[in-house]
């Protein structure tokens, strides 16, 4: 193993406890024995959709990031509530974003967004045989999204014009487009 590596904990401030995240300033011990400082960030997780609808299009939603002070269009998305299984959270988010729901729902890759400082991690899951709600679960209060179907080619298109700027978008994106590479189809 590697734990040669391993930077050991000293002590530990919470600074802030947020609705989305918590910020811990924690003074570590180095491999080398010298100490050192990591501020960093605590996710409760989230999951994304890859949402692809009978006609092969993909369901994204377009909504104001204020982190980034701009409007982007994104696969669907959210955090996961405290003891919520990644599966639930995905079937809940695609509700509220969409208003679909899914006969399929697989799970492709987890991954963590910035490792360097945070601890969230990302479950991304692919929704196949969707189904219009016709009475919808509602947005969060604060939540404001419009809902589109691009086509492969579309969403291509978006991010080189940076209209599709996350890497969870971008990362589905390219899962499709190698899975268009090998062949395979979307069951």
């Amino acid at each position: 193993m590697m734990d040669h590596l391993i930077e050991k904990t000293i002590s530990k401030d919470i600074i802030f406890e947020g609705r989305v995240i918590d910020l811990h300033v924690e003074e570590v011990e180095l491999p080398n024995g010298k100490k050192s400082t990591r501020e960093l960030v605590k996710h409760p997780g989230a999951v994304a959709i890859l949402a692809l609808t009978n006609e092969n299009k993909i369901l994204m939603v377009s909504q104001y990031r204020k982190a980034l002070n701009r409007v982007i269009v994104e696969i669907p998305a959210g955090k996961m509530e405290k003891g919520e299984e990644p599966e639930v959270t995905a079937k809940r988010e695609l509700d509220e974003e969409t208003g679909f729901t899914c006969q399929s729902l697989k799970h492709l890759i987890s991954f963590y967004t910035s490792p360097g400082f945070a601890d969230e991690i990302v479950h991304l899951y692919v929704a196949k045989q969707l189904t219009k709600q016709t009475s919808p679960a509602e947005l969060d209060e604060d939540e404001f999204v419009d809902v589109i179907e691009l086509t492969l080619e579309q969403a291509i298109q978006y991010v080189k014009e940076q209209k599709i700027y996350d890497a969870k978008t971008a990362y589905a994106i390219q899962y499709l487009q190698l899975q268009q590479a090998l062949g395979e189809k979307n069951e």
